[in-house]
C-alpha cells in the first residue's frame, strides 16, 4: 500500500507523519530539548554494581543514572566460549565483569521512560543506510525478513567484501532488509563509513573524560530517509527550505535512492493541514475513538498496561445482532493495530473484543487483527481469545507513548480521571470542621471552597451546616474561591 511522509519543521520540533488513503498510521515527534537518546553511544561510569539483580547502574551525564543488566554486558569469546550475543553462552555474574568507578563504553537501547533511566548495552553497534556494523563482533548475518533463498547468497557476497583488506578489516556486519538489492560499490561504501564513524568513537573514548557523549546517533529528519522511506513510499514533502538542502545533501551522499523521493512544500496552507493530521492527534488523545460503521472503541493507558474495549454503539448495519458484533470487530482489528501504531502504544495491551457466539467469526477477527499488526514497524505478539474472551498482546516499548510526549497528569484530579462530587467535598468539610473544633477553640470556622461548593452549602446542604454549627456553638462562614480545584477546600480558624 502506497504511502506519503509528511515533514513539519520549526526550530523547537520536528513532527513526521506516515499517511494511508489519506488517514494517519504513524505520529513521530522529536523535540529539540527532549531529542531520543537511543542509538548514542557515551563513555559511561560504574556508579553502582547490584550482584543481587545482576545490574548496574551508570552514570553518563544525565539526569539520572542508566541501567545496564548482565544480558547486556558483552563478552569477549576468549571469556565465554562462544560468538558473543548467540543464545544459551554462558554468562559471568556482572559483579566479575564490571566494578564501581570504571570507565565504560556503553550505547542507549531504550530511552528513559517515567521513571525508569536510560537502558544500556556494552555491544556497541553502529547503523549505517544498508548495515548494522558490529565493532566488537565477527559475524556476519543477514535479516531474517529476507527470503531464505537469498540470504545465503547476500551473506557469502557480504563477507567476501568484509573480508577485504582494502576496506580495513575487523568487526562483524548484519544486512539489513533495504540492502537486498545493493550493489557490491554501494555495499563497500557503507562498511567504509561505518568503519570510519567507529574510529571516531573509538579516538573520542580516548580523548573525552567518563559522562561524555561519544556519538549521538542520526536525527529523526536522517531517520526518515533511513527507516521510514521503502518502495512503498510516493513522496517525502518537507516544508522548509533550509531542512530540505541539508536533508537532500545528507540523502545524496548515503542514501540516493530515498533522497530522490524528497518534495520541497510550498503550499500557503500548513502541511499538516492537507489530510487533517493535528485532528487526527487530537483524536489520538482522546479515550474514544469513532468507528465508520457506529460503533467505537475505549482506549485507556495505565502504568501497567492499555485495555481497548470494543463497543457497537450505534451500529445497526448487519441483518441480525451476531452479524453487527462480528462486523464490528473485523472493524475494530483494524482500528485497534492503527491506535497502536499512532499512540505509539508499547507493553501489555488487553482487547476486550465484543463477544462472540461462534468460533470462526473469532478466528476470523483474530486472523485480521493480526494481519493488521504484521504491518507494524515494532515488534508484536499476539494471543489467542482467552477464557474470558479477551486478546493479550505485546508491542515492544521503544519511546514514550504519544500521550506521555505531549501531555501532563491533570493538576485537579492528578492523573485519575475523576474528582469528588460537591456533595461529597461538602460532608468532607462537615466531618473536618467536627475534627478541629475538638481539637480547637478558635471564634469562628471559615470554610473556603470552589463555587459549586459553596453554592451547595447555601442552598441543599444549608441544614446540615447550620446543625453542625449549633452542635460545636460556633459560627461557621463560606468563602467562595474559584482558583480553587473542585475537591480542594481549606479551613481557617478565626
Amino acid at each position: 500500500m502506497q504511502n506519503d511522509i509528511l515533514v513539519n519543521w520549526s526550530p523547537q520540533e520536528v513532527r513526521v507523519a506516515v499517511v494511508e488513503n489519506g488517514a494517519v498510521q504513524e505520529l513521530h515527534i522529536e523535540r529539540t530539548l527532549e531529542r531520543g537518546l537511543v542509538g548514542n553511544v557515551y563513555l559511561g561510569k560504574v556508579a553502582r554494581v547490584l550482584p543481587g539483580m545482576q545490574s548496574a547502574f551508570i552514570d553518563i551525564g544525565l539526569e539520572r543514572a542508566a541501567f545496564l543488566h548482565v544480558a547486556d554486558v558483552w563478552q569477549r569469546p576468549a571469556e565465554s566460549g562462544d560468538v558473543p550475543g548467540r543464545k544459551g553462552e554462558p554468562q559471568l555474574p556482572i559483579e566479575k565483569q564490571i566494578f564501581e568507578g570504571q570507565a565504560l563504553m556503553v550505547q542507549v537501547i531504550k530511552d528513559p521512560i517515567g521513571s525508569k533511566g536510560a537502558r544500556l548495552s556494552t555491544q556497541i553497534s553502529v547503523a549505517g543506510r544498508m548495515l548494522v556494523f558490529l565493532p566488537q563482533d565477527e559475524h556476519v548475518g543477514v535479516s531474517q525478513k529476507i527470503a531464505q533463498a537469498e540470504r545465503d547468497a547476500l551473506r557469502a557476497r557480504l563477507v567476501a567484501l568484509v573480508g577485504d583488506k582494502a576496506s580495513g578489516g575487523g568487526g562483524g556486519f548484519i544486512l539489513r532488509t533495504n540492502a537486498e538489492d545493493a550493489s557490491d560499490a554501494e555495499l563497500a561504501e557503507d562498511i567504509a563509513y561505518l568503519r570510519k564513524t567507529w574510529s571516531g568513537i573509538r579516538a573520542a573514548a580516548q580523548q573525552l573524560p567518563a559522562g561524555s557523549l561519544l556519538h549521538l546517533d542520526l536525527s529523526l529528519l536522517q531517520r526518515v530517509l533511513r527507516d521510514l522511506v521503502g518502495e512503498q513510499t510516493s513522496s517525502v514533502r518537507l516544508d522548509s527550505r533550509e531542512q530540505f538542502a541539508l536533508l537532500s545533501s545528507f540523502g545524496a551522499e548515503y542514501m540516493p535512492k530515498a533522497a530522490g523521493k524528497l518534495q520541497l512544500y510550498k503550499g500557503e496552507r500548513p502541511i499538516f493541514d492537507l489530510f487533517g493530521i493535528d485532528e487526527d492527534v487530537a483524536r489520538a488523545l482522546g479515550r474514544r475513538v469513532e468507528l465508520k460503521s457506529g460503533g467505537y472503541l475505549i482506549v485507556d493507558q495505565t502504568e501497567a498496561l492499555t485495555t481497548v474495549d470494543v463497543n457497537t454503539g450505534g451500529y445497526v448495519g448487519a441483518r441480525n445482532f451476531d452479524e453487527t458484533i462480528f462486523k464490528t470487530n473485523l472493524e475494530a482489528a483494524g482500528a485497534i493495530a492503527r491506535q497502536l501504531r499512532l499512540r505509539n502504544l508499547g507493553g501489555i495491551v488487553v482487547v476486550d473484543f465484543i463477544d462472540m457466539l461462534h468460533a470462526d467469526h473469532q478466528e476470523a477477527v483474530l486472523a485480521e487483527f493480526r494481519k493488521q499488526l504484521a504491518r507494524d514497524r515494532v515488534k508484536t505478539v499476539v494471543g489467542g481469545f482467552s477464557p474470558l474472551g479477551l486478546v493479550e498482546m505485546t508491542r515492544k516499548r521503544t519511546h514514550e507513548s504519544l500521550a506521555h510526549m505531549l501531555c501532563e497528569p491533570c493538576p485537579t484530579c492528578h492523573g485519575v480521571g475523576e474528582v469528588k462530587t460537591a456533595r461529597s467535598v461538602c460532608y468532607d468539610i462537615l466531618r473536618e470542621v467536627l475534627r478541629e473544633a475538638r481539637q480547637f477553640n478558635p471564634k469562628e470556622f471559615r470554610v473556603i471552597a470552589a463555587p459549586p461548593v459553596i453554592e451547595l452549602f447555601l442552598d441543599e446542604e444549608s441544614q446540615h451546616l447550620a446543625g453542625l454549627s449549633d452542635f460545636i456553638r460556633k459560627p461557621i462562614s463560606l468563602q467562595a474561591e474559584s482558583a480553587l480545584g473542585p475537591d480542594q477546600y481549606d479551613i481557617v480558624l478565626l
